[in-house]
Formats: structure tokens, C-alpha cells, sequence
């Protein structure tokens, strides 16, 4: 695997910016607003984060500064690309199927907990009867 690739390194600030550099250049403010948008306003890493990591990038050889001050991948991250941590993961806004696919593979990992330890989903019986409500409200 790639060096400097850890899965969690920097909170995993890197396999975003790796995907979002995917589609198009991007300077520093456009990736945080653009993370921001992909995370739904969940997260916005600051300019602390995330400058650092460019310029640790750069040096890695994984991106490249352009003059207009915009960053984009260089041809060695984009040779790598399928041993990014989570490349297919953080590929922006999904469509409605994909993400009940997602869900309800989270169900059956559930199911299988109330199988084997049950115990561990106790703790959550009350928001899992809120989701439950909430999901039938939908359907109707």
C-alpha cells in the first residue's frame, strides 16, 4: 500500500481530499466547503487541518499546487487510486437506493447481534424503536 495511506490518519482528512481532487482542482477553502457538502454539515475540518495535510501532500508527491493557487493529483496519486482507504466510499451525493442498500445491510448486522449478543444493541433499545417509528411513518 501506498506510504502515508493509514486509514485514520488526520481523522481520515486525506481519503477526502484524495476523492474530491478525483473530479476537479480545488484550493484549500473549496475542499472544506466541498467535505462540508459531502458530510451533509456534519463536518468541516478547519484551515488547521487541512492546509497542513495539502502541503504534507505536495511533499508526498500525491498533489501539486497549480499557479491559480488550486491543488490537483499528480500522476502517481492517480496510479494509486484503487488503494485509496475508502475510495469508493466518499464518492458525493448517493442516490436513495444505494444508501437503504447501506441501511439495510446496518439491519443485518443487527439481526445477527440480537443472534449472537444480543446485549450489545440493549443499551440502544430506545433509539432503535425511534428509528423504527420514524421508518414506518415513511412508508406510509
Amino acid at each position: 500500500m501506498f506510504r502515508g495511506f493509514g486509514m485514520f490518519r488526520k481523522r481520515g482528512l486525506r481519503p477526502w481530499v484524495l476523492n474530491i481532487l478525483s473530479r476537479s482542482p480545488k484550493n484549500g477553502a473549496e475542499i472544506m466547503d466541498e467535505i462540508e457538502n459531502m458530510s451533509q454539515g456534519w463536518w468541516r475540518p478547519s484551515p488547521g487541518s487541512v492546509y497542513p495535510m495539502l502541503e504534507e501532500m505536495v511533499q508526498d508527491r500525491l498533489i501539486k499546487k497549480r499557479e491559480d493557487g488550486r491543488y490537483e493529483l499528480t500522476t502517481k496519486a492517480k496510479e494509486a487510486e484503487d488503494e485509496w482507504p475508502f475510495s469508493h466510499h466518499f464518492t458525493g451525493p448517493r442516490s436513495i437506493d444505494a444508501m437503504l442498500n447501506e441501511i439495510t445491510g446496518y439491519i443485518s448486522y443487527f439481526e445477527d447481534l440480537t443472534k449472537t449478543d444480543r446485549s450489545k444493541l440493549e443499551p440502544f433499545k430506545d433509539k432503535i424503536r425511534t428509528i423504527t417509528e420514524r421508518l414506518t411513518t415513511l412508508s406510509k
